[in-house]
């Protein structure tokens, strides 16, 4: 499971509707609603920069947070909607959702490497070139992984580790069907020039020469 999921704090709001919510704006808050698990939703406030961090942050909408509300037991939630100003895109408001230990929510969870010192293609000079350092994957709320990790013990330089060859958590699997690539091992810069100067000499050998490519000249009448 997740050794740390990121604390959010928010206040309870006193009062719900336009005015209330209003009134929070004023106060350099951002006025939100937690709702879902079974309870009574809950309106919340959150300051105004802080909010504003965390979406600059990125992936604000598929990350699980531990919410913090004085007064209220902690509680797992993921983020459904931020709300914007329509001339400012300034956050106006936002909508939590509790999540039960056995909800299944898309995540983006870190992709760790083994085996590096074992690879071939590492071990003649490649390079891993990372095209993934992160997956987003169906996770269970209540098992949710540290890390999925990629063995590159067996690759050589070229090639290539995709999704469908990394064993995942069970429970677990990615948003997308298709079969993306997570990362690969590239030939370092020096074997690639000797590589681009052999094909460039094998090309020239099988170019034929002009005099050979010309046909043969009619003879002339005596």
């Amino acid at each position: 499971m997740a050794s740390e999921i990121p604390n959010l704090v928010a206040t309870a709001r006193a009062g719900i509707g336009k005015g209330a919510a209003r009134q929070g704006r004023r106060d350099n808050q951002v006025p939100g609603i937690v709702y879902g698990g079974g309870v009574d939703p809950l309106a919340v406030n959150i300051p105004f920069n802080e909010l504003t961090k965390r979406l600059k942050q990125g992936r604000f909408l598929s990350t699980l947070f531990n919410l913090k509300v004085e007064g209220h037991d902690d509680v797992r939630v993921i983020c459904r909607d931020v709300q914007r100003d329509v001339v400012k895109s300034l956050p106006i408001h936002f909508d939590l959702m509790r999540l039960h230990q056995t909800t299944r929510v898309k995540l983006f969870i870190p992709v760790r490497f083994d085996g590096e010192n074992a690879s071939p293609g590492l071990k003649r000079g490649g390079v891993l070139t990372v095209v993934r350092p992160e997956v987003e994957l169906w996770v269970i709320a209540g098992d949710i992984p540290d890390s999925v990790t990629v063995d590159v013990s067996e690759l050589d330089i070229n090639d290539v580790i995709t999704i469908s060859q990394v064993s995942l958590p069970d429970g677990t699997r990615p948003t997308v069907s298709r079969d993306f690539v997570i990362a690969n091992i590239s030939a370092p810069s020096g074997l690639r020039s000797e590589e681009e100067a052999e094909a460039e000499e094998v090309a020239a050998d099988e170019v034929p020469s002009t005099a050979a490519a010309q046909p043969d000249a009619p003879a002339e009448d005596d």
